[in-house]
């Protein structure tokens, strides 16, 4: 009996199922490609994690609050959120503006999300920042009382590796 039991919560581990009240912090993150990101956090949605946001959520990173629901998610006092145009390299490595990228971002975005950025003058190459008590509007406080946070029972920290933007072939995929 003993075994089984063993067992299985060894294929629990190995099948990367995480217990409905395990978190994922989201912390000094500047962003990267919006398919890796819309993929990561499809599947956190998925899994029925909450997502702390704690600290620095930036670029592609903000799609976050439009995949996650906002029941499951929170921020913390040292959370910001950076927007700006999507944007791609050209073949000179130099960026320009990718109006279908930032298409995908807007279309992404919950509507009170993307009035807030209309009226900062919407999303252009300059970033703009969502935090402090305008992120609160947007997002709830992760204050909560100390029985709440006694009974969470794991934490996992969300920081993808920076993404390079380069050609890519079958031959040089990497992840």
């Amino acid at each position: 009996m003993r075994f089984r039991s063993s067992l299985l919560a060894a294929a629990v581990l190995v099948s990367g199922i995480l217990p409905a009240s395990a978190a994922m912090r989201i912390a000094e993150d500047r962003g990267g490609q919006i398919g890796h990101y819309l993929q990561a956090f499809s599947m956190l949605r998925s899994s029925g994690e909450r997502v702390i946001i704690d600290g620095n959520c930036l670029s592609a990173c903000t799609i976050v609050l439009g995949v996650i629901p906002k029941s499951r998610m929170c921020a913390t006092g040292r959370a910001r959120l950076g927007f700006h145009a999507a944007w791609m390299p050209d073949s000179e490595g130099k960026p320009i503006t990718s109006p279908m990228g930032t298409q995908a971002l807007w279309n992404i975005y919950p509507a009170t999300v993307r009035s807030w950025i209309k009226s900062r003058g919407g999303l252009s190459r300059k970033m703009i920042f969502l935090e402090g008590r305008e992120l609160a509007r947007f997002v709830p406080n992760c204050t909560q009382p100390a029985a709440t946070r006694s009974q969470a029972k794991s934490e996992r920290r969300y920081a993808p590796r920076p993404v390079r933007y380069e050609p890519a072939s079958a031959a040089s995929y990497r992840r």
